[in-house]
């Protein structure tokens, strides 16, 4: 097992499908797109690797924000390795200090993966390296159990020489699923995910860190069509409006984008029918984000 872990909006999903080919983790360039985690499971001739999308570790108050960041502490504890993601066009700050402060007292071979390294070619890299050496006091080149890796999530730039390098991590033992399983994420969180990646997609910064949705209801197929019933949640009533759109627009072009990848992805011709309500503050209420799949059984 391997966990991808950085802060938000690094890549991390990008990558994962990059290493999968196939898209199991939703994308946006909105921070905090992943709020569990997910796995990705690769497997070849060589054996299985079980990869761990984490939500971006950062700064946050409510019971989301804690969960999120429990979900990417608490991944690394239970892996063989670790690919710390960091996006090498930016400077480093406090969230990546934060997250290397807590890689460094994991004990487990890292792998840097330096994304985005094209865009400015590497001139922010020599920063990544001095963060790691002042955390741990030593030089990069005495550090036995860590690795720079120049690599573009989106363009696949060495994520196969990534992938043989955890080959070399890993140890001997069953595969922990069918070899053709790709990712173990329940059908109904996965239907959620990807309406809140098509709203985050159209809706930018206006709402998204507001939004979630609920898979409501899944009627058997009639025909040769399957009903989907999803509830989309604001918090307040003027958001309800935005996310709409004059004409019911907005609401519509998510309708139409989302049923295009659940079709693809359920096989099957699919009838989306979306409402959009008010919940106040649904990031506070643990019985709310227990219906999306957050088990908080040890933050209460």
């Amino acid at each position: 097992m391997v966990a991808i872990v950085g802060r938000p909006n690094v890549g991390k999903s990008t990558l994962l499908n990059a290493i999968l080919g196939e898209k199991i983790s939703i994308v946006s360039d909105v921070p905090q797109t992943t709020r569990r985690q997910i796995r990705g499971i690769y497997t070849e001739e060589r054996g299985q690797i079980v990869f761990i999308d984490t939500p971006g570790l950062h700064q946050g108050q409510d019971k989301l924000d804690k969960y999120m960041n429990r979900a990417s502490v608490g991944s690394i504890d239970s892996v063989e390795a670790v690919v710390h993601l960091v996006d090498a066009s930016e400077k480093t700050g406090p969230e990546e200090e934060r997250v290397v402060t807590i890689l460094n007292k994991c004990h487990k071979p890292i792998i840097v993966g330096l994304n985005k390294v094209d865009i400015t070619k590497g001139k922010f890299v020599p920063e990544y390296i001095k963060l790691w050496e002042n955390i741990r006091g030593r030089a990069m080149t005495e550090m036995t159990d860590l690795t720079l890796l120049p690599l573009s999530a989106l363009h696949a730039t060495n994520v196969k020489k990534l992938v043989d390098m955890l080959f070399e991590y890993m140890p001997e033992g069953p595969f922990l699923y069918p070899a053709d399983f790709i990712t173990d994420l329940p059908e109904r969180m996965a239907m959620a995910d990807m309406i809140r990646e098509k709203l985050f997609l159209l809706m930018r910064e206006e709402v998204p860190h507001s939004i979630a949705v609920i898979i409501e209801s899944v009627l058997p197929k009639r025909g040769k069509v399957l009903h989907i019933k999803a509830v989309i949640l604001v918090e307040r009533e003027s958001q309800k409006e935005i996310v709409i759109g004059r004409g019911g627009a907005v609401l519509k072009e998510v309708g139409t984008r989302a049923r295009k990848d659940l079709e693809e992805m359920l096989e099957t011709k699919v009838f989306l029918e979306l409402f959009v309500k008010a919940s106040g503050r649904w990031r506070e209420d643990y019985s709310t984000l227990e219906d999306m799949g957050f088990i908080f059984s040890d933050v209460k």
